[in-house]
């Protein structure tokens, strides 16, 4: 059997070393010529890190990230909500790392050039068209060097696209632009004092109207990963949304001008950043189906969803230990079906919980109600109204911590 996948992101690299360990010939063909470390900070819950380490990649991610000890919401002064714990301290057997998205795919790509070789991943093809014949699949790619188009003959096709998939798009053409929740998320990494306990996710406000988001994403503690999301619409056609569109200090700062956390002054940390990346919060309808026949979807490609629970690169990483596990056990051309039975039923569900945005339901009556701050949390919310909100973070993000830590390995012979 053989496979190609079209996307070299995240779940693209983490399909590769899926497969590879599943005794699958791959190669992944990338639309960029050089992929580099670019991007901001990504969350990877435990069910994700399970993945990654029994494919290996456990010691290259506690070098590269910070296991997260906490989840903590406050309102815009600061004052604490609700802290959850992460990770171990949940009592999963595996960590919750924040890490830099584009460190993570280096040592992605670095595996899988080291395990599948160098040609394994082919760059500066951009995927165009597909056609199925008897006993395969045949993907037509643009090469970015000579202009012209180059075949590549597969038993079964991947796209792993990203948001803006052209593998979904020739699959789905009738499906129209990404939805957009009216929020706009300005993102960048500031050189920083390590804040609280130094292995803390804050999140401060409500995108209702502004929130920031920070989490350290270096060993050290000292570079600090900030989202910051203003409600500016009602939602609706989404602006260009492009992960590497650069964004401007002045569009973000008037919104937090006057915000000054226990912890770190918010124009300063905005101010300081090397790089501001300007995006727009979007998602897509879940679809009926992904595929078709021996081509499927996987990650943002399949099921883009808000960035609400930080489980948007987890999944991907599901989806690709899924579709090794399935195409092992199913061939090439009942693969692809059981793939998608079991994860579009999995994966709808999280991107309409994270539409919903649970959690921001719960700290727009905190603004309401306590709108100079508070005192203790008792005072302003009832515990009944603190359990949904912890629930709605669970329906989100979370894994049942003892099914996670007792299913079976899904590597071969579920060790």
């Amino acid at each position: 059997m053989r496979v190609l996948v079209v996307g070299g992101g995240i779940g693209g690299l983490t399909t590769a070393l899926s497969l590879h360990a599943a005794g699958i010939e791959c190669v992944v063909a990338e639309s960029v010529r050089e992929l580099r470390p670019l991007g901001v900070g990504i969350n990877l819950q435990p069910h994700a890190v399970r993945e990654l380490t029994e494919l290996g990649m456990g010691d290259e991610l506690a070098g590269l990230g910070v296991p997260t000890s906490f989840q903590t919401f406050t309102d815009r002064f600061g004052n604490t909500i609700l802290s959850l714990p992460r990770g171990k301290a949940a009592g999963y057997r595996w960590p919750q790392y924040s890490v830099h998205r584009g460190a993570l795919q280096m040592s992605l790509l670095g595996a899988v050039r080291e395990r599948l070789g160098h040609a394994a991943v082919r760059t500066g093809l951009t995927f165009e068209n597909l056609t199925e014949e008897r006993g395969g699949v045949v993907a037509s790619l643009r090469d970015a060097s000579t202009g012209g188009l180059v075949e590549i003959g597969a038993d079964v096709l991947v796209g792993a696209d990203g948001l803006h998939s052209t593998v979904r798009a020739r699959l789905h053409p009738d499906e129209g632009p990404p939805l957009w929740s009216g929020v706009r998320m300005w993102r960048g990494i500031t050189e920083s004092r390590p804040f609280l306990d130094g292995s803390t996710l804050l999140i401060a406000g409500s995108n209702h109207s502004c929130k920031l988001v920070a989490y350290p994403v270096s060993p050290d503690r000292t570079r600090i990963n900030w989202v910051a999301e203003v409600k500016v619409a009602e939602g609706g056609t989404a602006p260009a949304a492009d992960w590497s569109r650069r964004g401007r200090l002045e569009d973000v700062l008037p919104h937090f001008a006057d915000w000054k956390l226990p912890w770190f002054d918010v124009p300063e940390l905005l101010s300081n950043a090397g790089r501001i990346l300007d995006y727009p919060m979007v998602d897509r309808e879940p679809l009926p189906s992904w595929g078709r026949g021996r081509t499927t979807l996987l990650g943002d490609a399949a099921h883009p969803m808000y960035p609400v629970g930080s489980n948007g690169g987890s999944q991907a990483v599901l989806d690709a230990r899924a579709l090794a596990r399935c195409l092992a056990a199913a061939g090439p051309v009942d693969g692809p079906a059981a793939y998608e039975e079991e994860r579009r039923p999995a994966t709808a569900p999280l991107v309409l919980a994270n539409r919903e945005m649970p959690m921001e339901r719960t700290i727009q009556l905190v603004t309401e109600r306590a709108p100079l701050g508070f005192g203790d949390v008792s005072e302003v919310l009832t515990p009944a109204e603190l359990a949904e909100m912890a629930a709605g973070h669970r329906r989100t993000t979370d894994m049942d911590v003892a099914f996670l830590n007792g299913r079976p390995s899904w590597n071969a012979g579920g060790r």
